[in-house]
């Protein structure tokens, strides 16, 4: 079962924000099609950085000082996903894992936080572990909703 909006029909904005971050991203992902969620981004004032799981912020890096770093290595890892035989339906099992349940917006700008906890199975017994968070910064534009950059595999806390 995916997962509902639990913004919808309360915020407008917080249900933009989940249905691009949530609906649009899982989808994208599972489908390894970069072109459903390549104008969710402000390309010109895009980067990320990667946590490793790590609590000291001494040990994050500059994964991406470009949309196009980013785009690319998304990518490969969709296509890494598409191509393993799951035992489950991949999107289903994807919505299972993850909360956005918090959205901070103030002046034109909302951090989201983004969680996942969960296990996907695969037809020969493993299992994909999903266990990190992200905070995704966004700034609201003529066109809506858009990210800026954000913090990704930040460890996880309940």
């Amino acid at each position: 079962m995916l997962s509902t909006n639990p913004f919808s029909g309360t915020d407008a904005d917080r249900t933009a924000i989940w249905n691009m971050l949530v609906q649009r991203d899982i989808q994208a992902y599972c489908q390894a099609n970069w072109q459903l969620v390549e104008k969710d981004f402000l390309a010109n004032e895009f980067f990320a950085v990667n946590a490793g799981n790590q609590a000291d912020p001494g040990k994050w890096n500059l994964a991406f000082s470009s949309l196009e770093q980013y785009r690319d290595e998304w990518l490969r890892q969709a296509k890494l996903a598409s191509d393993t035989e799951y035992a489950e339906p991949l999107e289903e099992a994807v919505h299972a894992a993850t909360r956005l349940e918090e959205i901070e917006i103030a002046d034109g700008r909302a951090i989201a936080r983004k969680q996942f906890n969960g296990k996907i199975k695969k037809t020969n017994g493993e299992v994909d572990i999903l266990l990190w968070q992200t905070l995704y910064y966004l700034k609201k534009t003529e066109d809506g909703w858009k990210i800026c950059g954000f913090t990704g595999y930040l460890p996880y806390t309940a």
